[in-house]
């Protein structure tokens, strides 16, 4: 296939895992992609590689997305590498960062949860926004944690991807009469580092034997169905949170 030959696409935390398989995706299907990180560089350059291996064209910026200046800084390099046009935007980038339940709460915490969770969808979608025109397709990462509370020590996590959540309808309201379609997905237990570093191995063979699939998610999976969000397979498609999470809770 090659649905995107010709589109920009940017997406945010593409040095691993979901990012990662996502930016692939994309530039599998022909998008000239840009891949942001904040902190792997190495990660960031082996998702290059592995998409120069197939002949795509990728450049890698580095942006804190939870910074405006960062934001406007990676604008000026997609604007600089492929032109003034972006069709495709994935706001990715996201973390857990630990689990804290309330007591253990402090405003730093707090603070850095939202920032990279929320307010770097926000600020992301209003830079981004002007270079975006009719036909073009916004992809938000939310979380099934953003349904149901998710699990222990998760409740800013939750709260935030629950805010990802709603914006997303709001921007699928303020923006679809230009023809900018929002949407979002929730992904249930995927096989990722996040998992790696945040949930015990009992938890999750726990969740994968509760699921009806009986097995966790994988990052390909996820990238698929973002592919076809941003796809014109979906033109009308807006302001839906897709669960995707092999049956384990429905929306």
């Amino acid at each position: 296939m090659n649905r995107f030959k010709g589109k920009v696409a940017i997406v945010t935390g593409g040095s691993r895992d979901i990012g990662r398989a996502i930016a692939i995706k994309l530039a599998k299907e022909g998008a000239k992609v840009v891949v942001n990180y904040n902190n792997s560089e190495s990660g960031a350059k082996e998702t290059l590689d592995q998409i120069k291996s197939f002949g795509g064209e990728a450049i890698a910026v580095k942006a804190d997305v939870s910074k405006l200046n960062e934001i406007k800084n990676l604008k000026a390099k997609t604007v600089e590498a492929f032109g003034d046009k972006v069709h495709i935007l994935v706001n990715n980038a996201g973390g857990l960062f630990g689990r804290k339940v309330l007591q253990e709460l402090d405003e730093a915490f707090y603070n850095l949860v939202m920032d990279v969770n929320f307010k770097s969808v926000v600020f992301m979608t209003q830079i981004f926004e002007p270079l975006m025109t009719k036909g073009a397709s916004i992809v938000n990462l939310s979380s099934q944690a953003a349904r149901d509370g998710g699990g222990a020590g998760s409740s800013l996590y939750s709260a935030s991807k629950g805010a990802v959540s709603t914006f997303t309808k709001a921007m699928a309201k303020e923006l679809g009469p230009k023809g900018i379609r929002v949407n979002a997905l929730c992904p249930g237990l995927i096989a990722t580092k996040f998992h790696d570093d945040f949930t015990k191995n009992d938890i999750r063979k726990k969740v994968a034997a509760s699921t009806p699939l009986r097995r966790e998610g994988q990052a390909e999976e996820v990238a698929n169905l973002v592919a076809y969000l941003a796809s014109e397979e979906s033109s009308f498609l807006n302001g839906n949170n897709v669960d995707i999470n092999g049956g384990l809770a429905f929306s």
